[in-house]
């Protein structure tokens, strides 16, 4: 039995509404406040990072903040939605649609939902949003063993090494096979990234290496199975993507991007001659043309791949060169946090300060 909690617009009248709803899930639902609108048109009020970019089955937009929630663009107006209204952290990591419409949320703490009425939170949370007008008071997702299908939504499972995936009815949470610890001060196997790929592969990509699943076997990418000294090259994982061609790329934050091809695995930064000689191939500051820190990957209509750097900007690889976007092509930020194509094929591009820009095939233009 959960309970239902309906809030009306304080505008007119606060009621509050608790009924007692039988369902299969031990979900708890939260009737959703009103959202906040901007009373002015074509105007984002997010001031930290872009870390996630979504275009909805109807067309909307959904933009990820790291400190702000999530802001919906309809194409006139925005819409936000915070800890205020219920999802559980204001942090988000990545935004997807089901099959149902529902648009789902993984954030810092957990995972939300949104079905356009009602926010349900699908993982543990003793938050209390400043309004004081409801608790948050969910179920944790039940351990389970690996399983997958089509239709699956995954999620980061924050400082836990797994994932949770939700299969059309439940939220599952599900452990890695056991890894050797190399530091155990680290959260080595928490997952930074996922990304689909083909043969039915999925990949989640972890501080410390990348587990590929095909709902039967695991493929293992990591210091030792590369063959690194953890000591002089540590991978540092923090985004990951396979392309139409079936090729792996992983995103480091530190040692560049490392490229699988079949078998094969080489540093892709290091080839093209973009990791200095003097790099210390670790979380320190790059100089200006060169790709060590990877925080997103992606690829065109026409084929091309993009990367988002933390302190170079943006690099377009059209297959022979590797092109370079920063402040002197009108950027205002250098740290790319998220890169997204819409249904249009226009690229979007979530920049740290907050901005977003698209790219027009020559130039980019700010929207926000």
């Amino acid at each position: 039995m959960n309970k239902r909690i309906k809030l009306v617009s304080l505008v007119l009248l606060l009621t509050l509404n608790c009924s007692c709803v039988e369902k299969k899930s031990t979900e708890k639902e939260v009737k959703n406040a009103e959202l906040v609108a901007t009373s002015k048109a074509d105007t984002l009020k997010f001031t930290s990072g872009i870390r996630a970019i979504f275009q909805d089955s109807k067309g909307n937009y959904w933009f990820g903040s790291l400190q702000e929630g999530v802001a919906v663009y309809n194409g006139q107006s925005f819409t936000y939605i915070t800890v205020n209204e219920g999802i559980t952290d204001n942090q988000i990591h990545s935004i997807q649609e089901d099959k149902e419409g529902v648009i789902w949320f993984n954030t810092q703490t957990g995972v939300s939902s949104y079905d356009g009425t009602i926010i349900t939170n699908h993982t543990k949370s003793s938050k209390q949003n400043s309004r004081n007008v409801f608790q948050i008071q969910t179920d944790d997702a039940k351990k389970s063993q690996w399983l997958k299908a089509d239709r699956d939504l995954w999620f980061e499972a924050g400082n836990k090494s797994g994932v949770y995936r939700y299969d059309g009815q439940q939220l599952h949470y599900l452990d890695f096979p056991p890894q050797k610890v190399l530091n155990p001060n680290d959260n080595l196997f928490a997952v930074t990234d996922i990304a689909v790929g083909k043969n039915n592969m999925i990949w989640f990509a972890t501080y410390a290496g990348v587990f590929g699943y095909n709902g039967r076997d695991f493929t293992i990418i990591n210091d030792e199975t590369l063959g690194y000294d953890r000591k002089i090259e540590p991978l540092h994982i923090r985004s990951i993507f396979e392309d139409s061609k079936g090729r792996l790329w992983i995103g480091n934050n530190g040692i560049g991007v490392l490229l699988k091809e079949g078998d094969s695995i080489i540093n892709f930064s290091n080839k093209h001659g973009l990791i200095p000689a003097n790099s210390k191939r670790n979380g320190d500051k790059s100089p200006q043309g060169t790709l060590e820190h990877v925080f997103a990957i992606a690829e065109d209509k026409s084929g091309n791949i993009w990367f988002g750097d933390r302190d170079t900007g943006i690099w377009k690889y059209d297959g022979v060169n590797m092109i370079n976007y920063t402040k002197k092509n009108g950027l205002s930020n250098e740290f790319t946090l998220a890169i997204f194509e819409d249904k249009k094929g226009k690229l979007w591009f979530g920049m740290a300060d907050g901005s977003l820009y698209t790219f027009n095939g020559k130039a980019f233009d700010k929207q926000f």
